[in-house]
């Protein structure tokens, strides 16, 4: 399977810019999620993977072959690839066994190698014993299995999935991605998963790349996602994250001083001396009766899973509402204070002084309201 490269590639459709300059680089047989809000550029993005879009700049690198740059350009019926879509796309009078034939045909393959080629792939995504049944007379989940298997057959070096669970309801999303992870740890093969939905993401993937207007935020394991944002947008975007202005003071060995209004507080981070954001979940938070670095007032309270789902606007510093589980019903006005057990420090190099002040916050660099479970 192929390492996948992308140096500097950029999309426009007339005077849109759908992709602005994204690089990576993903080693074999990893699976990564494109992630991202609707209209970001991920699916353009594995278009352009795909070589059904040519990029207008930059190169794309199966290993170290270019199939798209500013002198080459590999047709996708060359780049061997499989393609699974949201929509199926299957033959309808076809059998399972002749949508799966369909591409192995097309490549040459003779009747026994077809017939040896398709057992295997039923097998790997469990549909053996179903080859003469027609798409109609299958589920949902098991005419996304047929699309999977139809894309396996050929043995490409990559797999791309647009938004392949879109259609199917909470039950089957969780078994499919049951099943992907499955596939891609008997295969072995270099999975390209396009979604919108961070949950099915993190699930599954192994890396995972976070993109927003066309541009690449991060790239990363779940893990450093969730803990070592490298963006403001990132760690609001995954696990419902919040972020507050803070101002550092010290920076050293992977240690932020930080002032948070007029608290003092001791984080890990790479940020600069300056201007920057504390980003941090609902598990950072503790409610305490005494002391605490994040004094809030409550607003609203939601029982939920057990608990009392806390709505809390800070008072002594500008931010938005932060939520978090609380064991006992409170009355709105309350008082809530709150200590930090951890979080993660990150630089403001684009933003402003006034943008930066822990007292103040412009519209433009304003953290989004995002509730925290």
């Amino acid at each position: 399977m192929p390492r996948l490269t992308l140096q500097a590639v950029s999309k426009r459709f007339d005077t849109y810019l759908a992709l602005d300059a994204v690089s990576l680089a993903i080693p074999d047989g990893a699976f990564l999620a494109l992630l991202g809000p609707s209209g970001c550029g991920k699916t353009t993005l594995l278009r352009l993977i795909a070589g059904l879009e040519m990029p207008d700049g930059g190169a794309i690198h199966f290993d170290d072959e270019a199939v798209a740059s500013e002198v080459a350009f590999v047709p996708p019926e060359k780049r061997r690839i499989g393609m699974v879509f949201q929509s199926y796309a299957l033959w309808p009078t076809m059998t399972v066994r002749g949508n799966i034939e369909f591409g192995l045909r097309v490549a040459g393959l003779n009747a026994v190698e077809r017939a040896a080629r398709i057992d295997e792939v039923l097998e790997v995504v469990g549909l053996q014993g179903l080859g003469d049944r027609r798409p109609h007379e299958l589920s949902g989940g098991q005419r996304q299995r047929v699309a999977l298997a139809r894309s396996l057959a050929t043995r490409p070096r990559l797999i791309l999935l647009d938004e392949p669970l879109a259609n199917l309801d909470a039950h089957l999303r969780e078994t499919m991605l049951s099943e992907f992870r499955r596939i891609h740890s008997l295969t072995g093969a270099t999975f390209v998963f396009v979604t919108h939905d961070q949950d099915e993401a993190m699930a599954v993937a192994t890396h995972v790349a976070v993109m927003d207007r066309g541009q690449l935020e991060q790239v990363g394991t779940p893990e450093e996602l969730y803990r070592k944002p490298a963006s403001p947008m990132v760690a609001r975007f995954i696990g419902r994250g919040r972020t507050l202005p803070v101002k550092v003071i010290k920076s050293e060995g992977g240690r932020n001083l930080v002032m948070l209004g007029r608290e003092l507080l001791d984080l890990p981070g790479d940020a600069p001396v300056g201007y920057g954001w504390l980003c941090f979940h609902a598990s950072d938070l503790r409610h305490v009766t005494e002391g605490g670095q994040l004094k809030t007032e409550l607003v609203g309270q939601v029982f939920q899973n057990g608990t009392f789902l806390s709505h809390c606007l800070p008072t002594e510093v500008d931010g938005d509402v932060v939520s978090l589980p609380l064991s006992e019903r409170l009355s709105p006005g309350t008082p809530i204070k709150l200590a930090f057990t951890g979080g993660w420090v990150i630089g403001d190099g684009n933003a402003s002084r006034e943008a930066a002040n822990v007292t103040g916050t412009s519209s433009a660099c304003r953290p989004a309201v995002i509730s925290l479970r």
